[in-house]
């Protein structure tokens, strides 16, 4: 096992910061691009990543910390971002994320006492029992699918423009994979 709570913290600490200095500040047209009909745009990627850190990965620790697995996990509505009609720049998606994100991990601090706390687990209404160090490997490698995710968008809005270049970049020859 690879996973270590203080170098998790480490990608989930830089996440905003990283979205902060490559997206604030763009023109529209780069935030509103996707990869395709059924995918998201970069708007939708934040919108997303802000409801998971006010539903998803703190409530979900907490639920195993207080109640184990006597009661399992609500639902997480993946797709609850898309009807939010929210029209906030980008620059306010940035601030209610790292403020959310901030928050978060303090509390995760505060949450997590000693590294026997890690194996402690709930009950994912799909997985079944999980454990609180899955739980946060996920949410590191949640993080770095949307950072993977937003080049891959941006990347295609030019795919027709780069020509022939296209065999030798990479992010191109991706299948689409969606969200």
């Amino acid at each position: 096992m690879n996973f270590k709570l203080n170098e998790a913290i480490e990608v989930l600490e830089r996440t905003p910061q990283t979205l902060e200095h490559f997206l604030v500040g763009l023109n529209k047209d780069w935030l509103l691009c996707n990869e395709g009909e059924g995918t998201w745009n970069i708007i939708e990627v934040m919108n997303h990543l802000i409801e998971g850190e006010k539903t998803n990965w703190i409530p979900r620790i907490e639920i195993i910390l207080n109640e184990g697995e006597s009661r399992p996990f609500p639902v997480f509505d993946r797709y609850s971002h898309l009807t939010d009609g929210n029209n906030r720049s980008i620059e306010d998606k940035m601030i209610e994320f790292k403020t959310c994100r901030a928050e978060s991990l303090s509390k995760l601090k505060t949450l997590i006492k000693a590294e026997m706390d890690l194996e402690l687990s709930g009950i994912h209404p799909a997985f079944g029992k999980v454990h609180i160090r899955e739980l946060l490997s996920t949410w590191v490698v949640h993080d770095l699918t949307h950072l993977n995710q937003v080049t891959r968008i941006m990347a295609e809005r030019y795919r027709e423009d780069v020509g022939p270049w296209k065999e030798y970049l990479g992010i191109l020859r991706r299948n689409k994979t969606g969200n």
